[in-house]
């Protein structure tokens, strides 16, 4: 699957859970307050001054090496 700005944390998190520590390594620490899950990525992005562009990137990068 790939990921997308306007997908929900909490529906990345429910594909995979280490999708958390890229989302902490990028800045984005409040992954485990309930009220991110129903953020998109660019929401979260936009709060946290991160580039949802690139964030997405590395997201679809790890999921793409993880399948192969």
């Amino acid at each position: 699957m790939k990921v997308t700005k306007d997908m929900l944390i909490g529906e990345l998190l429910q594909m995979d859970m280490s999708t958390a520590q890229i989302l902490m390594g990028a800045g984005m620490h409040c992954v485990g307050c309930p009220s991110s899950q129903g953020e998109s990525l660019e929401e979260a992005c936009m709060v946290h001054g991160i580039n949802c562009d690139q964030l997405v990137g590395t997201l679809n990068e790890y999921m793409a090496a993880k399948q192969a």
